[in-house]
């Protein structure tokens, strides 16, 4: 189809609406455009690490962001996930009892000192897995809800595949190094972005700085939670072969950002990349909310049915990233479709907006039939087509 171009002039506060917070899984999120005088991201000695706006998905700093690694102790994000999604469907309560079989009893590296034989209520063996990134708390979990540690993998991999993690493979609930165990900060975010959005109420069990099980304190190795107190979550992890990894999250003035950071050379480096990647979002830019779900952005002209224009814009909000003090300078374009034959349904695709600072493209996200038209008669089918004749 051709596209029939339509411009709109500057987007001003005044033309933005906004409303609740909604997502939209079909926007194009860019990189942030590199407009005039735009600050330069720290360069950091790390494997790969990525800052990411929580709401655009705008990226604000890269290195090796797609680069397969060891996601370690990282991993345990996608365990909780999974158990997040047990407990919101009843399959699973907090109040269950966990049986700690001798191989979660077993389990090496980190872990929460749970006694093989006995049972643990799940609420603490999810704080356990979540602030003391307990491997023994992982695979027992792993079997209460799935009967074995690969079946349970098998629900890790599934959910990634919904989550478009098309990078990832999980073999363990813990983190443990495997070959065929590997992730990447890209898809990282993703799941970071999902658990947050999805699970805010069990998303605050990583701002926890300590906990005690069987007489032993220990502390949550996400030291930036005592560095910033902006900072909320959200894990660490590390083996020798990963080396030092962190996920962090931090809100201010209602932005939230997420940064990932693997491959640091020790625990220390990690922390400060970490921050430094954060205090960098936070200082040169900012996000908007330009249009809330179901904003009416254009008409379209259909052919062939019972009206002739049907409502074009988004069903869910958009956000843009942008640098401070760009908001005025941002301009809108839409892109609509030209032959619009109906029938057309709710959500069909029928152009695209684009929303530029400058010169330089800041979002694109796609305008969709907001409701349907239904085909029209004989005789309108007819009038239309010879209309389109001289409208071409």
């Amino acid at each position: 189809m051709m596209l029939n171009l339509a411009k709109i002039a500057n987007i001003t506060p005044s033309k933005i609406t906004t409303g609740l917070l909604l997502f939209s899984l079909l926007i194009f999120n860019l990189p942030l455009s590199q407009a005039e005088k735009q600050p330069v991201p720290p360069a950091l000695n790390a494997q790969s690490y990525l800052l990411v706006d929580y709401l655009s998905g705008v990226e604000l700093a890269v290195k090796n962001p797609s680069k397969r690694i060891e996601p370690a102790s990282i991993t345990k994000l996608m365990s909780a996930y999974v158990l997040y999604e047990e407990l919101a469907k009843g399959n699973i309560t907090l109040e269950d009892s966990v049986l700690i079989s001798e191989k979660a009893w077993k389990m090496e590296g980190s872990r929460m000192f749970v006694e093989g034989g006995k049972k643990v209520p799940l609420d603490r063996m999810l704080h356990g897995l979540i602030v003391q990134s307990g491997n023994d708390a992982a695979v027992a979990l792993a079997e209460h809800v799935a009967g074995s540690e690969s079946a349970f993998v098998d629900k890790m991999n599934a959910i990634a595949a919904r989550l478009g993690m098309d990078n990832t493979h999980y073999v363990n609930a813990s983190g443990m190094p495997d070959p065929a165990h590997y992730t990447t900060a890209r898809d990282i975010v993703k799941l970071a972005r999902s658990l947050i959005r999805n699970h805010p109420e069990h998303y605050k069990l990583n701002k926890i700085k300590e906990y005690t099980y069987n007489g032993i304190k220990q502390y949550n190795r996400n030291k930036l939670l005592w560095r910033d107190k902006t900072v909320d979550g959200m894990k660490t992890g590390h083996t020798e072969s990963a080396g030092y990894c962190l996920v962090a999250s931090a809100e201010r003035n209602k932005m939230r950002l997420i940064s990932v950071m693997l491959g640091a050379s020790s625990d220390k480096k990690r922390s400060d990349f970490s921050q430094q990647l954060l205090e960098y979002g936070f200082r040169f830019f900012e996000t908007h909310k330009l249009y809330e779900s179901n904003s009416v952005l254009a008409e379209a002209r259909v052919w062939k049915g019972v009206s002739d224009k049907v409502p074009t814009g988004t069903i869910d909000g958009l956000y843009v990233t942008i640098q401070k003090g760009h908001y005025d300078k941002l301009k809108g374009m839409m892109e609509l479709y030209k032959d619009i034959d109906a029938p057309v349904q709710r959500g069909d695709l029928l152009g695209k907006a684009i929303i530029k600072d400058g010169d330089h493209i800041v979002a694109e996200l796609p305008l969709v039939a907001l409701s349907p038209v239904d085909a029209g008669g004989l005789w309108s089918s007819v009038m239309d087509s010879i209309k389109k004749l001289f409208s071409n």
